[in-house]
């Protein structure tokens, strides 16, 4: 018989998600995207590579894109993040969810939210970024289904739109 371990107690999360506070029990080593997925049923974010590789899991914290498969639970305790979900407006789709819905860049479906946010992060910081721009905010981003053609056109339309508004 081996030797037993002792259980570790569970952590308490209360952390801004989507402008709203949410809080629950945690394991300690839980990733910020079990805590989203599993606890607070926010199913946007992709759980993939889990090693930061692929940007399926691609969120917001204080601001930051993160991987959220990098990020304990518990470092987001008291903290703001927001998620693919969060881009919504009153059941609205974001235009960077329009344009890449409009320019068939979604084709699986299962990067997508991690590639909606990097975008919106990047139009976000530079309304019109250059095509070097546009690869390198990208770069942490993986599709096995496409040749990104339709991602940076994508892009494109919503940068585009996004310019009209202002």
């Amino acid at each position: 018989m081996g030797a037993q371990r002792a259980k570790v107690a569970d952590v308490v999360v209360r952390t801004r998600v989507n402008g709203e506070w949410r809080e629950a029990e945690v394991w300690p080593g839980a990733s910020l995207l079990a805590f989203l997925r599993e606890q607070l049923g926010l199913f946007g974010s992709k759980n993939a590579c889990e090693q930061g590789e692929c940007g399926s899991c691609s969120v917001w914290l204080d601001g930051a894109l993160v991987c959220s498969c990098l990020v304990l639970a518990a470092q987001a305790n008291d903290r703001e993040v927001r998620t693919v979900e969060g881009l919504t407006d009153a059941g609205r789709l974001h235009p960077v969810q329009e344009a890449f819905v409009e320019a068939g860049a979604v084709q699986c479906g299962f990067c997508t939210p991690g590639f909606v946010v990097a975008v919106a992060d990047l139009l976000e910081k530079d309304a019109s970024p250059s095509p070097a721009t546009v690869r390198e905010a990208l770069s942490g981003n993986i599709c096995r289904c496409t040749g990104y053609a339709k991602i940076l056109d994508a892009v494109n339309l919503a940068a585009a739109r996004l310019l009209e508004r202002t």
